[in-house]
């Protein structure tokens, strides 16, 4: 248990330098429901992962639904956090053609069921401030119809582990840097893999949402978030980094003889996409009050802020929400949820 406690030390210290909030929210919901591309649909084209709070629905009109009010828990570590977040799900495929739902593991110091480690960074250089999100802000990042390189977003990216206990590689190195990939790693990761999902940081200052869900955000014009890049003109207002990370268990799948013959890579993301490339996140903001610019301006680290109120894991995970269109994500299944059977 050792590597345990130095592995947090670490991650402690690094979030401390960098001023960075860091938390988990265990799974609320996996299920085909997608309010920000499929509003109103029962069912979705592909399958995600939820967290965050229950009150999640096929619709959520921005006009009308209010994060805060309608949710009754929520399964991130701060109470105040009503927001959701949802990705992709990762599947094993097997030579004989069926799949398998890929489990999950904690991110180092955290205690979850599966779901997604966030992340609100303020600028890099400790005195730029930052302005939060508003209500009825929502965004996403990602092409779920992406299969090749162009045309990706900035700081998508997949980690292989070398080994286990989140070691191997440059396991320490910063997001999307070293060997961490656009695609999905092509050979077996020891320790699994770790995604990761990085939100544009500027803000047209006006609009809360837009019909594709990103024009209302940028890039910086200049340089990067981490570097204090100058926002554009069109999008003058700063947002903190939102960042997701998610932990995929693919060590059960680590045997040569359930990979395919020809040595290729057997994960497939639950948009039917074996290359990775169409890694993407959505998010709906629902932070209680002004809790969220609160904890920014105090630049608070990690999960510990006396700005916020926390609740225990065992509250956080206890916090889920059962499938709207009931159908078998678990078992070993003949396809993908939503995608056509492949020979």
């Amino acid at each position: 248990m050792q590597w345990k406690a130095l592995a947090a030390a670490l991650v402690a210290q690094t979030a401390a330098a960098q001023q960075m909030i860091r938390f988990g929210c265990s799974q609320l919901s996996i299920e085909r429901l997608d309010p920000l591309v499929n509003p109103g649909a029962l069912e979705s084209p592909h399958l995600h992962q939820i967290v965050g709070g229950n009150s999640f629905n096929a619709s959520m009109d921005p006009a009308g639904h209010d994060l805060v009010a309608e949710s009754t828990c929520t399964s991130c570590t701060f109470s105040e956090d009503f927001s959701n977040y949802w990705t992709a799900v990762l599947f094993f495929r097997a030579r004989n053609g069926t799949y398998k739902r890929v489990p999950q593991f904690p991110n180092v110091g955290l205690r979850a069921v599966g779901g997604v480690t966030v992340y609100y960074i303020p600028p890099y250089d400790g005195k730029t401030t930052v302005t939060a999100f508003k209500p009825g802000f929502r965004m996403l990042v990602g092409d779920a119809a992406l299969r090749k390189a162009d045309g990706m977003q900035r700081q998508l990216c997949h980690r292989c582990y070398g080994a286990e206990n989140y070691e191997g590689g440059d396991a320490g190195g910063a997001p999307c840097t070293g060997s961490d990939t656009q695609s999905l790693p092509p050979v077996m990761c020891n320790g699994g893999i770790r995604t990761t999902i990085t939100f544009p940081t500027c803000w047209d200052g006006k609009n809360v949402d837009s019909p594709d869900h990103n024009s209302h955000v940028a890039y910086p014009a200049s340089g990067t978030f981490e570097s204090v890049g100058t926002c554009p003109d069109t999008h003058p207002v700063r947002l903190p980094q939102l960042m997701y990370e998610v932990m995929w268990d693919t060590t059960p799948f680590n045997d040569p003889e359930l990979w395919p013959e020809d040595g290729s890579q057997p994960f497939v993301w639950s948009t039917g996409d074996s290359s990775g490339y169409s890694q993407h996140g959505d998010y709906v903001f629902g932070w209680k009050g002004d809790s969220l610019q609160r904890a920014l301006d105090a630049r608070c680290n990690n999960a510990v802020c006396k700005e916020l109120k926390v609740q225990s894991s065992e509250d956080a995970m206890a916090c889920t929400k059962a499938q709207t269109a009931v159908e078998d994500v678990d078992g070993w299944l003949e396809s993908i949820p939503g995608q056509p059977m492949l020979d």
